[in-house]
């Protein structure tokens, strides 16, 4: 552990896959958790649970298949429509009226009003002996039967009148039991069907090790993580990259902490939302029981999960509408879990003091600007192809001043990086640090003449061509050099003096690491160096997207969360989020406004991002934007016309004046037409002012194609048990 929290994970990125032969890193048996994994902690002093059926039920709970972003665990589904509902006023007169012509009927029957004929169906099937028989008893049974008979059908054909089946589940003892939320009793799984035994480990081979993962399980000893830890091994063993006998031997020996994390690490510290493992997902809220959702999803919860986060997102809302504490954290939290299980590489960008999660949470914590940070950040993404950071460099420099329209670039900044970083690198074996390069950039002839003396000397006859290149450039008028100095300057501050290092002595990050299941937290230094911030944030991004795309194992999830994104969108970057999904890698990037984001590049960037999200309190002419990208649907449109009846006879109208006097209304007649218009989803100004506090309207797609409507959600207490 070093003096601020972080962990030192230097060569500790290998495959979590055990290694039999040599010592694990498996770490002494955690606290057993006090709560079912996914639920928030309770506060300390909470007495634990006896025994591992929490978790058993856990695992066991269904999860049926759903729509996009609903909460699947112990999900019941619901019909795509909405079933017709009967007002309770209606439904209980109607049921009252149907009872009681059931009974002026039968009574009709037995006082004989109707006549006899009712009875001449048991006259016809029964013989004269039974209805005749000295046997009172007989009689009796034989009459009182038929009666009953009769008086059932009556009942059966009221009762199917009167809905009173619908009267019994609204209002029976099953509705009370729900109302109440009554336990419902799990029964066991058949144990070829228990996740809780392991069945696939049984079925391949691997009884021992089933068994020792069912002890554990039933003894409280094992955790969601491990779950999913295990899970993503043996996921490994079965597309063969690792060996079956190395995995039975490490889970027969280690049990629940088998295949561990390269941190040791089987928890997160405290989680403030509700998780699952088993889907993969995270509950951000409740979506709202309103008309403009569809049936399907209302009161459903909404969640989010790689396969959506796999499409990349976009959130958009003022200061204060709870952007990073009910979205990005979550995220946040649940990213990290995964990569404890092996599934996920996360990194996470913001302002220092952001709420981003305790650094505990994370193996790398890069705090740009702080004295006490253990990690740098490295400058060129951690390639030695010259071209290739040089591109990185000039899209983090430069990218925003850009021509905006999408079939821009940044090749002029590129090749002048590219110009100089080359020889540099060819002399140097590293690449210039940030004094070096603004002194280049600057064009003083002291450096580039050393520069020059030091490449003839060892012959690289190349170099020297682009430098020369660069000399003849550096006078001409609208050379980009002078910009690429001013924006390099930003960053040759003291506060970032111990930053940046190429010379070996500091520890700098780079993410090419995303190879392995990492978590990372980047703190942005947002006060006194905003325009500095913007450019980091803009290096990460570029760093991410040109890492994660040319990974050769994309079976790990790599995912970019960006708190906030003001001056980060540029041509480049939206191309290059367009690209992620292909490489099982999305970003999230949140905005104050669209206003950040410049005109020609705010459709592209509404198409490029799968899952949209609009926060309370959005502004009407980012509203608009989003109206636009989400689109119109039919609907049914009901016009209704109140037309005063006038009466021609004088009962007529006394009669009206009766009715006026006793409702305080003239009579009127109702028409009603319905139509088939075509709306938008949600107005501009629906977004503006129809969106309560505490509730955002989103819109979800998934990796496959999937998608779901926008949809209103309430982000308050999505991490609440319901």
């Amino acid at each position: 552990m070093d003096s601020d929290g972080t962990r030192d994970t230097r060569g500790t990125h290998a495959n979590p896959v055990p290694r039999p032969a040599g010592p694990q890193d498996a770490r002494a048996v955690p606290p057993r958790p006090s709560l079912p994994p996914g639920t928030p902690d309770l506060p300390p002093g909470a007495p634990p649970r006896p025994d591992g059926s929490a978790f058993v039920s856990w695992l066991r709970a269904p999860r049926p298949e759903a729509a996009p972003g609903v909460w699947r665990f112990r999900y019941t589904p619901r019909p795509a429509e909405e079933p017709e509902r009967i007002p309770a006023r209606q439904l209980l007169s109607g049921a009252l009226i149907a009872f009681l012509v059931g009974w002026l009927l039968w009574s009709l029957l037995w006082n004989g009003y109707l006549g006899g004929w009712w009875v001449v169906p048991l006259e016809l099937f029964t013989p004269d002996s039974w209805r005749h028989s000295d046997n009172r008893v007989g009689n009796a049974f034989l009459w009182y039967g038929y009666y009953t008979l009769i008086a059932v059908a009556i009942m059966l054909v009221v009762g199917r009148l009167g809905r009173w089946g619908e009267v019994w589940r609204r209002w029976g003892p099953r509705a009370w039991t729900q109302a109440v939320g009554a336990p419902a009793v799990e029964r066991a799984p058949a144990p070829e069907q228990d996740p809780a035994q392991w069945p696939q480990l049984r079925a391949a081979g691997a009884p021992e090790a089933a068994d020792r993962l069912a002890a554990e399980a039933q003894a409280g000893l094992m955790r969601d993580v491990d779950q999913a830890r295990i899970a993503r091994a043996w996921q490994g063993v079965r597309s063969g990259r690792h060996s079956m006998a190395s995995f039975a031997a490490a889970v027969v020996k280690d049990g629940a902490a088998a295949c561990p994390h390269p941190s040791g690490e089987r928890d997160l510290p405290a989680r403030h939302a509700r998780h699952d493992l088993v889907t993969g997902q995270v509950r951000l809220g409740t979506t709202a029981d309103d008309p403009r959702n569809p049936y399907l999803y209302r009161g459903t919860g909404l969640a989010l999960g790689p396969e959506l986060l796999g499409t990349s997102l976009l959130a958009v809302g003022p200061a204060g509408s709870g952007k990073t504490g009910s979205l990005v954290r979550p995220l946040a939290e649940s990213l990290c879990l995964h990569a404890l299980a092996g599934r996920a590489s996360v990194v996470v960008v913001g302002a220092a003091g952001a709420g981003l999660g305790p650094a505990d949470s994370y193996d790398v914590v890069v705090r740009i600007a702080h004295p006490e940070s253990v990690y740098d950040l490295d400058l060129y993404g951690g390639t030695t192809d010259p071209d290739e950071a040089a591109a990185i460099l000039a899209e983090a420099l430069v990218g925003d001043l850009a021509d905006p329209h999408p079939g821009s670039d940044s090749r002029r900044s590129t090749t002048v990086l590219a110009q100089l970083l080359g020889p540099f690198r060819a002399v140097h074996g590293r690449f210039p640090s940030v004094p070096e390069l603004r002194r280049l950039l600057d064009g003083a002839p002291g450096p580039v003449a050393a520069l020059r003396k030091d490449l003839t000397a060892t012959g690289h006859e190349s170099m020297l061509r682009e430098l020369d290149a660069r000399e003849r450039q550096m006078g001409h008028p609208g050379d980009v050099g002078s910009v690429l100095a001013d924006r390099i300057a930003l960053l040759d501050r003291p506060a970032f003096a111990g930053f940046f290092d190429t010379s070996g002595q500091s520890r700098p990050f780079s993410l090419k690491a995303l190879d392995h299941p990492v978590r990372v937290r980047i703190d942005l230094p947002e006060r006194g160096h905003a325009d500095a911030s913007r450019i980091l944030a803009r290096l990460v991004l570029a760093q991410f997207t040109a890492s994660v795309t040319v990974r050769e194992d994309r079976s790990l999830f790599a995912c970019l969360l960006l708190d906030d994104a003001t001056g980060v969108v540029t041509p480049e970057a939206v191309r290059a989020v367009q690209r992620l999904r292909s490489a099982n890698a999305g970003v999230a990037l949140t905005l104050r406004t669209l206003d950040d984001v410049p005109r020609p590049l705010r459709g592209p960037l509404l198409g490029a991002a799968g899952c949209r999200m609009a926060f309370a309190g959005l502004t009407p002419w980012d509203g608009q934007d989003f109206a636009e990208v989400w689109g119109k649907e039919w609907t049914e449109a009901r016009d209704v016309t109140d037309r005063q009846i006038i009466a021609e006879t004088p009962a007529g109208k006394a009669l009206h004046v009766v009715r006026q006097v006793i409702t305080g209304k003239a009579p009127t007649a109702r028409a009603v037409t319905v139509r088939q218009v075509e709306r938008e989803r949600w107005s501009a100004s629906e977004l503006a002012h129809g969106v309560p506090a505490g509730h955002a309207v989103l819109s979800l797609t998934t990796v496959k194609g999937d998608h779901a409507p926008p949809l209103l959600v309430d982000l308050r207490g999505g991490a609440g048990r319901v």
